[in-house]
């Protein structure tokens, strides 16, 4: 129960993060990253690789593609 309490609060500070950061509220970081790596961003693949030493193709698996819709500044 603490540990699924845990990935929620993650899970929201994420797409916090990513509002802030003029994305969308309903998306997380890894899934815009992963959108940006896959047009050919360098900025996304170092932070790609980066995250790759935590769970191996972690932006790609992460790539919601119905999310991000309502992001300030589009991708």
């Amino acid at each position: 129960m603490l540990k699924r309490y845990l990935l929620n609060i993650l899970s929201a500070l994420d797409r916090l993060a990513n509002a802030i950061t003029f994305g969308s509220g309903d998306e997380t970081i890894s899934s815009r990253l992963g959108k940006a790596h896959a047009k050919g961003s360098r900025f996304a693949c170092v932070f790609c690789r980066f995250l790759d030493l935590f769970q191996k193709d972690h932006c790609k698996l992460s790539i919601n593609p119905d999310d991000g819709a309502n992001a300030t500044v589009p991708d």
